[in-house]
């Protein structure tokens, strides 16, 4: 699997509140280049769903968690 996730940033790295994850399924027939080109993709979605979701202000904190409505 190769995935990504969008998150509000905190004083640690990567343990923000999460907004969005994305994930696509790989198996052993794609070549190195195809994983970075499918995790850059990943990566490019799910920012875009994350901030999306963000502006529409449809995410809402509770303690260090999300709920994306």
């Amino acid at each position: 699997m190769v995935g990504a996730t969008a998150h509000y940033i905190n004083n640690d790295l990567d343990e923000g509140p999460i907004i969005a994850q994305g994930v696509e399924v790989v198996d052993h027939s794609h070549y190195p280049e195809d994983l970075i080109a499918k995790g850059r993709d990943i990566e490019c979605l799910t920012l875009a769903r994350a901030v999306g979701y963000h502006i529409e202000r449809r995410v809402f904190l509770n303690a260090n968690r999300t709920v994306v409505l």
